[in-house]
């Protein structure tokens, strides 16, 4: 069976994974870890970039 292409393109800087939880080592006072959580600062939390704009650009004269 043939396999299918993405047709979005997945973000170079986080590939794919635009929010991460990191532990910051302390604890509540429940007992759960404190996380911070982080967005991919290139596609903004989406993890898919834009096209490019192909022909928008003229080169030459």
């Amino acid at each position: 069976m043939p396999q299918r292409t993405r047709t979005t393109r997945v973000c170079r800087a986080c590939d794919g994974f635009p929010i991460v939880a990191i532990t910051t080592g302390t604890r509540h006072t429940d007992g759960t870890r404190t996380t911070l959580r982080i967005t991919c600062p290139t596609c903004q939390g989406t993890g898919h970039t834009a096209a490019p704009a192909i022909g928008l650009v003229r080169f030459g004269k």
